[in-house]
């Protein structure tokens, strides 16, 4: 018997339930935590999303210099943000 197997035991729930819902909970924090990153990138710049980056770097408002780091990692954890709450929609 493994650890999965006696927790849903001692918690008289079937295991797959118990796989599952620790699934959901380990995403929920995933999110959140890509969620509070992608605030402090769009509070650093004054933006909403990257498109908006993209934009203000475009016409000027924004240093690409100063956001190009920042650019990739929005545009990426944007990406995980879709991909984590897909996946959450499938739970």
């Amino acid at each position: 018997m493994n650890v999965i197997d006696t927790t849903a035991k001692e918690l008289n729930i079937n295991s797959d339930e118990l796989i599952r819902e620790g699934v959901k909970t380990y995403l929920e924090k995933l999110l959140a935590k890509v969620e509070t990153e992608i605030f402090i990138l769009a509070k650093k710049h004054g933006v909403k999303d990257v498109f908006e980056l993209d934009s203000k770097v475009k016409e000027g408002f924004i240093s690409e210099q100063n956001a190009y780091d920042d650019y990739f990692a929005f545009d990426n954890l944007e990406a995980d943000r879709d991909k984590i709450k897909k996946l959450l929609k499938e739970l």
